[in-house]
């Protein structure tokens, strides 16, 4: 809450600071700088007003419409305080014909051309300046609108060797029950006065523009965040308050252009948008620190609604926007003062810091409001003091400003802390796995060697075992001989060098398995006395094979050369190996022997072949046989590239 009240005295003091900085441009200059000519600042008129019926054009030139009347001395600033009318207005409208005489004294240099400015004419009405007797300018803009906010700046000379005007005429005609006010006059050249009228119509004119097309272009800026973002309904309201805020600060800038809408429809809209500025802002302050009076709201609601439709001109009956305004505005402040109060409240209870600063600046700029309040109903001693409204849109526009970079900031600083949480759950995360994959490697290590371990035994079990077995019975029963007793032990270690062989890693290279194979068995089939040729292609590598498909490779193959040792007699045994049509590769063993026949030596109780098929088919291959007396044996191998067949840790099956 201490911000927000440090804020808001900031805010203010800033303001005070400028209007001061206005009075003091607005002071006269206490000496003319070297060649300048002097100024003559007016502070004297005398004045004249009568009753009229609705509004006429001045005349081009004064003569019998001049009044004749008596006419009494005023002391500039002049101000008649306004009346609330609760009537319904008439056509043509009640209004007053008012006139003043100004004297400009004789200056230095009068042949320069010279120039009339007025900081302020304030009147819900028209305004014609005459130089002795002679149309000057008149105003061309809504009767009930022209006059609020901008200076006058007025050639009294306007053509070459024009004489010297000495009595400024100011013809007027002005609602009969609003007030009116005529500031001091300045009469000099460009150089000496000019700058005051710049400077003027910049902080009154210029600057509002500038600062409400600014409040317009973020409250846009903020509807496009709000169409790609639905759910943040704050930016939604941004928009509709600043395109409030600029249809209200209209009149201090356009009451000198006719605008396509009458001066009924401009003044409901001037004095209703007030009304609507404030309900938007407090809808947005209530979504900015979440708290929610039902009473409150319907309470605000219900006043703008009868305020709108109150001063509606779509009904004659209904009374005019301009002749309430003074009434209306008290309302508004009392209403805008109960809102913002609630406000600050509701932001220091839950310390929400933009709110109360958003809360803080709403009861400024009713400080500012009711300055203007007073300007306005002309009850301030200095009426050529500046309307202060027109500045509130500059400090909403850096508030929301503040709101989206603080929000922006927060996101960028909730993103940070939530990448450094999953950064550092990411590490944690990571270890986790680390320490998992460590302990699943280790297992897997130790469950590996454990099938390895079961397929060696199992193998070296049906394999070895099995041949073993059989040589201790025929020893047992004394059926061996000494070369019937080689031979077995001759197989036995075959089995034991294939399964040796099994384990070695071949990388998917079946090349290098045959390699083995015939590096094991050339030298036995050499003792024997048989021929062998070998014939092989290269080859693509087979992925899928193993040390558990491999022992499947070679045990079929080693049946093969077995059955050829034993059965077929004979003499050359060729081997081959190349890529097949069908995308896979074939090994081929072929023999000169008396070959066999196929189906009956598959339907007989021998095991060989059957277990070769058994193991061809573990390992997702195709092994066939064609065999005669006259040709020999041909057994071939199909062995795919790429098998979805997983082979049991071992074979179970005995050779």
């Amino acid at each position: 809450m201490a911000a927000v009240l440090r804020s808001a005295c900031l805010a203010f003091l800033a303001c005070c600071l400028l209007w001061g900085g206005v009075l003091q441009a607005s002071e006269p200059p206490q000496r003319a700088l070297p060649g300048e000519q002097k100024a003559v600042h007016i502070g004297k008129a005398q004045m004249f007003s009568r009753p009229s019926l609705g509004f006429t054009p001045p005349p081009y030139v004064l003569g019998a419409d001049m009044p004749g009347g008596a006419w009494k001395a005023v002391d500039l600033p002049y101000a008649e305080s306004p009346q609330v009318q609760i009537q319904p207005p008439q056509d043509p409208p009640l209004t007053t014909e008012f006139w003043y005489r100004l004297a400009v004294p004789a200056l230095a240099q009068e042949a320069s051309p010279l120039y009339l400015y007025l900081p302020r004419w304030k009147s819900d009405g028209q305004v014609a300046i005459y130089g002795d007797g002679r149309l000057l300018y008149q105003s061309d803009a809504k009767f009930l609108w022209n006059a609020v906010n901008l200076p006058l700046w007025i050639p009294l000379q306007g053509t070459a060797g024009a004489p010297a005007v000495r009595e400024v005429q100011i013809r007027g005609q002005r609602l009969r029950h609003t007030g009116a006010a005529l500031s001091t006059a300045w009469v000099g050249s460009s150089a000496a006065i000019g700058w005051r009228y710049q400077v003027r119509y910049w902080l009154q004119s210029d600057f509002p523009a500038m600062s409400s097309a600014a409040f317009l272009a973020a409250g846009v800026f903020a509807l496009g965040v709000w169409l790609w973002r639905r759910r943040e309904a704050l930016y939604l309201l941004f928009f509709v308050m600043s395109a409030v805020a600029f249809v209200r600060t209209l009149h201090y800038f356009v009451s000198r252009q006719r605008l396509p809408i009458s001066d009924e429809w401009f003044g409901w809209i001037t004095v209703s948008s007030l009304f609507w500025l404030v309900l938007t802002a407090h809808f947005f302050l209530r979504y900015m620190h979440g708290v929610r009076h039902r009473w409150l709201t319907i309470t605000a609601c219900t006043i703008t609604a009868a305020v709108s439709a109150v001063t509606l001109p779509i009904v004659p009956a209904l009374p005019n926007a301009a002749l309430l305004s003074p009434l209306l505005y008290v309302v508004l402040l009392v209403l805008g003062t109960t809102l913002f109060a609630m406000a600050c409240l509701d932001a220091w209870r839950v310390r929400s810091k933009e709110a109360g600063l958003l809360a803080g600046w709403g009861l400024i700029s009713l400080l500012a409001g009711g300055y203007d309040w007073l300007l306005q109903s002309n009850l301030l001693v200095n009426v050529e003091g500046m309307y202060l409204g027109a500045y509130s849109n500059i400090g909403v526009f850096f508030i929301f400003s503040y709101v989206v970079l603080h929000r922006y900031l927060a996101a960028i600083d909730g993103m940070e802390r939530v990448n450094t949480h999953l950064e550092q759950r990411l590490r944690e995360r990571e270890g986790e796995l680390a320490q998992s994959y460590a302990r699943l490697r280790d297992v897997e290590h130790r469950e590996t060697l454990v099938q390895e371990r079961q397929r060696l035994m199992q193998d070296m079990h049906d394999g070895l075992g099995s041949s073993l077995t059989s040589a201790l019975h025929l020893v047992r029963h004394g059926k061996a001989g000494s070369e019937e007793l080689a031979q077995v032990l001759a197989e036995c270690m075959d089995d034991l060098k294939l399964a040796i062989d099994s384990m070695e890693p071949v990388d998917a290279d079946l090349l290098l398995l045959l390699a083995t194979l015939r590096f094991r068995l050339a030298p036995r089939l050499e003792g024997l006395g048989m021929a062998l040729r070998w014939e092989v292609q290269d080859v693509p590598l087979v992925p899928w094979l193993d040390a558990a498909s491999a022992l499947h490779l070679l045990r079929i193959l080693q049946e093969c050369f077995a059955n050829i040792v034993k059965h077929a007699q004979a003499s050359c045994i060729r081997v081959e190996c190349e890529e097949a049509q069908d995308g896979g590769i074939e090994v081929r063993v072929l023999d000169d022997g008396r070959g066999f026949d196929v189906d009956a030596a598959l339907k007989a109780r021998g095991r060989g072949l059957k277990n070769q098929l058994r193991r061809a088919e573990a390992i997702g291959a195709r092994l066939s046989w064609a065999s005669s007396a006259a040709t020999g044996t041909r057994c071939v191998l199909w062995l795919p590239l790429e098998s979805a067949v997983v082979p049991a840790p071992g074979p179970k099956a005995a050779p």
